[in-house]
Parts: C-alpha cells; sequence; structure tokens
C-alpha cells in the first residue's frame, strides 16, 4: 500500500524572505509606474517639432552655404594646379634652354679672349666669335631671369593652391556636419511624431491643415487675383507659384523638389537672374523695403537669422517651400516674423 507523506512546510524564515521579497518587487512597480514617463501630449509634441523643422531648415541653410563654398573652392583649386602643372612644364623648358645656353657659352668662351686673339690667325673672324660669346652671355642672362621670374611665380601659385585645398577640407567638414545636423533634426521630430498615438498623429494632422488655411486665407491663390507684376519680377512669380504643391526637400533648387532659397535661385533664374544660394545671402541682396511698399517679386526673409525666405507675390502674401514634410504654397507674408524685404 503508498503511503502518503504529507508536503514539507516552509520555514517560518522562508516565508519571511519571500514575503519581503514580493513587497520588495510591489514597491518596485509601483516606484517605477510613479516614475513612468507620461504620454506625450500633441500640443507639447507640435511645439517641439515646429522647433525641430525650424532648427532643420536653419542647419539646412548652413548646409547650402557650405556646398555653395566647397563648389567654388573646387573649381579654384583645380584651376590653380592646372596653372601650377603648366607653371612646372615652363620651368623644365627653361632649365633645359639655360642649360644649352651655359654649354654654348662654355665651349666658346672657355679661353681668355686676349690670348684667343693673340693666338688666332684669323682677328677679323675671332672678333665675330666674340661677338657671338657676348650674344650667348646677354641671352644666358636672360634666360636665367626668365627662370627666376617662373620660378617665383610657380611657388605662389603652389601656396594659392595650398591654401585653397586647405579651405575646400575645412568647408567639407562644415558641409558634412551640416548635413548630419539636418538628419539628427529630421530624424528627432520623426520620433516625436512616432511617439504619439495615431489619434494624436492624426489631430495633429488635421490642426496643421487648418492652421494652413488660417495662414493662406484660401486653399490656392489664384494668379488671375493677384497684382501685376513687371520685368523679371512677373516672370519669376509665375514661375514660383507654378510650383504650389510640388515638395519641399532640404538642398533642393528645382525643378520638382525645392527648399526655401532654392526655390527662389530657381523661379528667378527662369528669369535670366542669378540669386545667391542661401536666404542670409538673399537677405542682403538687392535693396531693402518695407512690407507697405512691397511689391510682387520681392524678397521676404523670415527670423533673426534669415533661416527662412519667401518670394512676395502680392495682396499681403508669399509663396515658399516651409520644411520637410510639407509642399511649396502660399502664406500670409507676415505669419512669420520677418526680418528684412528685399527688392531684386
Amino acid at each position: 500500500m503508498a503511503s502518503h507523506r504529507r508536503p514539507k512546510q516552509p520555514s517560518r524564515a522562508r516565508v519571511s524572505v519571500l514575503t519581503a521579497a514580493a513587497a520588495t518587487a510591489v514597491a518596485l512597480s509601483a516606484q517605477v509606474a510613479a516614475h513612468a514617463a507620461p504620454q506625450p501630449n500633441k500640443t507639447d509634441v507640435k511645439a517641439q517639432i515646429d522647433q525641430l523643422q525650424e532648427e532643420q531648415e536653419q542647419a539646412a541653410e548652413k548646409y547650402n552655404g557650405a556646398k555653395e563654398r566647397a563648389d567654388q573652392l573646387r573649381k579654384q583649386a583645380d584651376q590653380l594646379q592646372d596653372q601650377v602643372a603648366r607653371g612646372q612644364e615652363q620651368m623644365t623648358q627653361l632649365q633645359v634652354g639655360l642649360a644649352e645656353v651655359a654649354g654654348d657659352q662654355y665651349r666658346s668662351g672657355g679661353i681668355d679672349p686676349s690670348v684667343q686673339l693673340m693666338l688666332s690667325s684669323d682677328p677679323s673672324g675671332y672678333l665675330d666669335k666674340a661677338s657671338t660669346v657676348q650674344q650667348a652671355s646677354t641671352t644666358q642672362a636672360e634666360a636665367l631671369k626668365s627662370l627666376l621670374d617662373q620660378q617665383r611665380r610657380l611657388d605662389q601659385e603652389k601656396t594659392e593652391a595650398a591654401t585653397v585645398l586647405a579651405s575646400l577640407d575645412t568647408t567639407t567638414k562644415d558641409l558634412n556636419q551640416s548635413k548630419a545636423d539636418v538628419n539628427t533634426k529630421l530624424k528627432a521630430a520623426q520620433d516625436l511624431l512616432n511617439s504619439l498615438s495615431s489619434a494624436d498623429r492624426n489631430a495633429l494632422k488635421a490642426q496643421q491643415a487648418q492652421d494652413d488655411r488660417a495662414s493662406r486665407g484660401s486653399d490656392r491663390v489664384d494668379l488671375g487675383n493677384l497684382p501685376p507684376a513687371s520685368g523679371y519680377a512677373a516672370t519669376a512669380v509665375a514661375k514660383a507659384m507654378s510650383k504650389q504643391g510640388s515638395p519641399y526637400v532640404w538642398g533642393a533648387t528645382g525643378q520638382n523638389t525645392f527648399d526655401c532659397s532654392g526655390l527662389m535661385v530657381w523661379a528667378y533664374g527662369q528669369a535670366g537672374v542669378s540669386l545667391p544660394r542661401t536666404s542670409q545671402e538673399q537677405g542682403h541682396y538687392g535693396t531693402a523695403v518695407t512690407l507697405a511698399t512691397a511689391q510682387p517679386g520681392d524678397l521676404v526673409v523670415y527670423g533673426g537669422d534669415m533661416h527662412h525666405v519667401g518670394m512676395y507675390i502680392g495682396n499681403g502674401m508669399v509663396v515658399h517651400a516651409p520644411h520637410t514634410g510639407d509642399v511649396v504654397k502660399v502664406m500670409k507674408a507676415d505669419a512669420m516674423p520677418i526680418n528684412t524685404i528685399r527688392r531684386v
């Protein structure tokens, strides 16, 4: 017959330990819950995303400036390096020519001229040779002077090339850093958006659409309702307005994607006018005017650091490329703090 044993009861000490451990676990869980990150608020997230988008545009304009400088420096470096190569070739030719002149002079004038005259059976022939030796000496001196001048030019060109290449290296580092900054800001903004619930994300999009309508006054501005522009400004306005709905892409200058300053560069480029690449440079281009006297085609530059720019189209409106995730559209000219307005 099988025997039945009673299960071994835990000791009082073991029960105490288990109870304490359970209590500690409960306390820790409560503590973690108390300190857990709160559910993100869509209003706070929107404010942070707006700030990140502004910082991203600032970094993008720094990238544009660095890229423009890098392109210019690279072209300058190529030209200087070509000059150095040509200068080195000329140096080699001068050195060969000088060596030939020196050899001829040595062979012709190796003996003192008075001794040669006394030993010569043909004094008139010797005088002809002496004249040739003198000419060789003059030629050698001219060749030597040319060689020294060429050496100085070559040294200067090498120095200039080295300086430009060093500047290009520094600018390239700035370019890469600005690019990294842009991507960091974009990722941070996307991470914030992803932290919201689906309902909050949809609500945020609806709020953004409502804000856009408020800033525009209408869903789309018709060119026919705008005051007429004149000259190349008319072409620039028409071209910029024709790109409504085109995506914002930082660093882009068209013809299907744009950043803020890139839209200005492209639109005026279609009118045969070459604008500086960045919003900061555009903020010092042309002549300053006020909003009260603004005309279609004027550049409206925003922010204390001039990180954004749009084109005035009349009726108190501008067309612009806002930021990543948005498209070319119109807004009220004073929807953002205006730094300066420039007439091209």
